[in-house]
């Protein structure tokens, strides 16, 4: 069961008088919740996803999705017994989940039971995150304040937060990346705010963090300050739709998955991707690219899926046929004019360990009656390939 199904399970009551007052609970939302502890973290779905991915799927594996299987919803048994008499005025709480979404809430509410582990504020007017607010919620795992008006927040307000895995902050009016976030915090989604500066030492002892989605932010370059990312050993970076010229220096060398795309990168050197040498997934579209540095690819031996689709490369880049186990490549809407034989597929056999599924290049001015059918010998099928007719 995924993470946004059992969700949807918490949330429905068969009977209304389940909402915030103590009775008798049935097996299925225990039993759901006992599912929610098998999802793993970035195979989100539904409600928990704001990720957006959008492109083909990866290798079903969990190395390929950065998945750290240590992480999960805590043991209930673990837990005190549940104060199920209290709940915040108009909020839903069924057994350690509470749901105040979509109130119009000016505050975070009082009276929430200390043995929750899901809050759920989303959705309201919240402008500002007090010390006290989270006072006394040390077993919380998940917080969401997706989609309110927050401005400030207390350098102390996470402080009780000793369990909290995963930050969902998105869609705020921040300007800074929160100060002492939880040593424990594995999952931080801060995009959709004003932030411009990521400084040196914001992460420090985040030592189990694995995920940060900070798109949509008004970020540059400069706005990185060397070391900002120092001491993290993330499988996942996302940093789409903001302001950036070029690769960003001195990320995480442990990322799996990094994603660019939607900023106004013009070129990748050689020099840009050399300390990515785990990357399974590397997205870099809707940028401006025109060109990719002979051998900037080669350091990229575990590449599985590269977006390139949306820019302006006027060739197929150099060197995919080397990346033995890439298997999707978007190159659609370029400005690509010929593709030649070996442009994908190495010459002679055994050397890519892993068949193409999936090459797009539709949008382009390359006349595809002229593309020779050996150029995709290393495909699975002709379904993998998409061409289509060039409109100018």
């Amino acid at each position: 069961m995924g993470l946004g199904a059992s969700w949807a399970l918490l949330m429905a009551s068969p009977h209304p008088s389940l909402a915030g007052t103590p009775t008798m609970w049935p097996l299925w939302p225990l039993a759901a919740l006992l599912a929610l502890s098998q999802a793993l973290p970035f195979e989100q779905k539904g409600f928990w996803d704001f990720t957006l991915d959008d492109g083909l799927p990866m290798l079903n594996d969990e190395e390929a999705s950065g998945a750290d299987t240590t992480s999960g919803i805590p043991d209930l048994d673990s837990l005190p017994p549940t104060y199920s008499a209290m709940c915040p005025f108009g909020c839903h709480c069924h057994l350690r989940v509470v749901q105040c979404s979509d109130l119009g809430l000016k505050a975070v509410p009082k009276e929430i039971s200390p043995d929750t582990t899901l809050l759920d504020l989303q959705n309201n007017d919240i402008s500002e995150i007090r010390k006290d607010d989270f006072k006394g919620l040390q077993h919380l795992y998940a917080l969401v304040l997706v989609n309110n008006k927050i401005s400030k927040i207390h350098e102390k307000a996470f402080s009780p937060l000793r369990k909290l895995q995963k930050l969902y902050i998105s869609k705020n009016h921040l300007v800074e990346i929160p100060p002492n976030l939880p040593s424990s915090l594995v999952e931080l989604r801060i995009h959709d705010n004003r932030i411009r500066k990521v400084p040196k030492g914001v992460f420090s002892g985040l030592s189990n963090m694995n995920c940060i989605e900070m798109g949509g932010n008004p970020l540059e370059n400069s706005g990185f300050e060397p070391g900002a990312f120092d001491g993290l050993k993330l499988n996942y970076l996302r940093i789409s739709e903001a302001k950036l010229t070029g690769i960003p220096k001195d990320l995480p060398e442990t990322l799996n998955e990094l994603h660019l795309d939607h900023n106004k990168i013009q070129a990748i050197e050689l020099e840009d991707l050399l300390r990515y040498s785990k990357l399974y997934r590397l997205g870099l579209g809707h940028n401006q690219i025109r060109m990719i540095e002979n051998g900037s690819l080669s350091f990229l031996p575990t590449l599985r899926e590269l977006h390139l689709d949306n820019n302006k490369l006027s060739r197929v880049p150099a060197g995919l046929p080397d990346l033995k186990l890439l298997q999707v490549v978007y190159l659609h809407t370029n400005n690509i004019t010929e593709v030649g034989v070996n442009d994908f597929c190495p010459v002679g056999f055994g050397v890519k360990r892993a068949y193409y599924n999936g090459i797009s290049l539709f949008g382009n001015p390359v006349p595809y009656w002229e593309v020779q059918p050996a150029t995709f010998r290393c495909a699975t099928d002709r379904l993998a390939i998409q061409f289509g007719n060039y409109k100018k």
